[in-house]
């Protein structure tokens, strides 16, 4: 089915200005939603500290900073088999439910405990809320318009990046941080409300179940629920883990490596650690490219700030950089629909990310300037605004459309998962190097070296996700 209106109206007709404001609503409504969900997730991670420090947990922040990825895995695997079932508003209904309570559990925390629950199920809540809009864009809007909204999806964390942080660290500064997630839990009512209720009509709900044969990735049996908490509560769990050294914490990262080990290949569709033609190499592209560009994300603030000592404003302008950049190029993707192969975009998005990474590992040199590593941002930012719309239109054209929230969630379990896979791995590296005495900017080469791999590997295997 393609949404409200199977074919495109007359032009010039009373239908076709209600086919353009159907369309037009719910991208707005969708927009909202997900731009406040990008604000509940980013705009806390400055309040955070202060948050733990008053509530006297600080040894458990590595706990309550990472649970929200760890949730979201869930969230994502539960959003997707609700919305293949019964259409994507009941999900997201629950999503934007979940998310405001959970935002007022945040802001009423008395323990640190407390507080790592409410960022654990506001996780969940964002999982459902992102693959639940996914789907409804999906099974609803026809071709010419899917790309469009799904790069207006992807560029509405861009602000939320880039003003949530020092807009929230400015309100925990003047007035509480608990005032942002009270404040935050009230945005989100309005807009959850308009879609939700959009969702109702009959139009967006899931296509029927097709008896036609697929190829054995997607044929794979929905992931049970209790595989995808699993795999939360492992990864949660080696979030943990890195918050102590003694036995107790040691046991939990045992604990996590091995729900990891056993329940993920049960999230992903066979083949996907070999690559296989067609959805499976798009989940894997997924987590390769975002693991090489969160973890670069991460490690260039942190070069700038410790070892190059750039002041905090001009790292600031890295970031706003970084986030015009995606939203350019994730623009420029959505309007090469039809004239460029999509896999080839994700080649070329994913060569642009090892030019970044080669500029990040050059800017370690003392000899030049210490923003030299800050315009590797910018360049990766514009690798994942060609990539990351276009692996998410390839996953959707490689699955039926009773199939299609299956495909949205094993993307975002990919992202999840390889960002974290990344990131241990260079920060393992890292944190290795120092041990051994190695300068820091030597640390910083090689762990932007690293990522290199995930850039390469991607930028070879984009082919394999090419689109029938």
């Amino acid at each position: 089915m393609t949404g409200p209106a199977t074919t495109r109206p007359a032009p010039g007709g009373a239908e076709e200005r209600l086919f353009s404001r159907t369309y037009a609503a719910a991208t707005i409504g969708f927009a909202a939603v997900m731009f406040l969900t990008g604000f509940a997730a980013l705009a806390v991670v400055p309040m955070l500290p202060v948050a733990a420090r008053e509530l006297d947990g600080v040894p458990l922040y590595p706990l309550v900073a990472g649970c929200f990825v760890a949730a979201s895995l869930f969230g994502g695997v539960l959003g997707g088999d609700w919305a293949d079932r019964a259409g994507a508003g009941r999900p997201l209904a629950a999503g934007v439910v979940l998310a405001v309570v959970t935002l007022i559990v945040s802001a009423t925390s008395t323990t640190i405990w407390q507080l790592a629950v409410g960022r654990f199920l506001d996780g969940v809540a964002a999982g459902m809320i992102a693959v639940a809009i996914n789907t409804a864009i999906a099974h609803a809007y026809p071709d010419r318009l899917r790309a469009r909204a799904l790069a207006l999806m992807s560029t509405c964390w861009i602000i939320p990046s880039l003003a949530g942080p020092p807009l929230a660290g400015l309100v925990a500064e003047w007035w509480s941080w608990r005032a942002v997630f009270f404040g935050l839990a009230a945005l989100t009512v309005i807009p959850s409300l308009a879609v939700v209720l959009l969702l109702r009509s009959r139009s967006w709900q899931a296509p029927p179940e097709t008896d036609t044969a697929h190829p054995s990735a997607e044929r794979a049996s929905r992931p049970t629920l209790m595989v995808a908490a699993a795999v939360s509560v492992g990864a949660a769990l080696g979030q943990y883990a890195v918050s102590g050294w003694d036995v107790r914490h040691l046991l939990c990262g045992v604990a996590g490596l091995a729900l990891l080990v056993v329940f993920v290949p049960r999230l992903l569709p066979p083949g996907t650690w070999r690559a296989a033609r067609g959805l499976p190499a798009a989940v894997l592209l997924r987590g390769l490219t975002s693991g090489a560009y969160f973890t670069l994300e991460a490690f260039v603030p942190l070069l700038l700030t410790t070892a190059r000592r750039v002041p905090p404003v001009q790292t600031g302008l890295a970031f706003t950089g970084a986030a015009i950049a995606w939203a350019g190029s994730s623009w420029v993707q959505g309007r090469l629909q039809g004239r460029v192969s999509r896999h080839r975009l994700v080649t070329a998005g994913a060569v642009v990310m090892g030019a970044a990474v080669a500029v990040a590992a050059v800017g370690t040199l003392p000899g030049l300037p210490a923003l030299t590593a800050a315009g590797a941002m910018v360049l990766a930012a514009v690798g994942m605004g060609m990539a990351a719309p276009s692996l998410t239109l390839l996953s959707l054209s490689h699955s039926p459309p009773d199939r299609q929230g299956y495909a949205s969630s094993a993307m975002q379990t990919s992202q999840n998962l390889g960002q974290m896979a990344v990131m241990g791995v260079a920060a393992a590296l890292f944190n290795l190097l120092l041990g051994f005495g190695s300068a820091d900017l030597s640390a910083y080469a090689a762990a932007f070296g690293l990522l290199l791999v995930p850039s390469v590997l991607a930028a070879t295997l984009a082919v394999r996700a090419r689109s029938a």
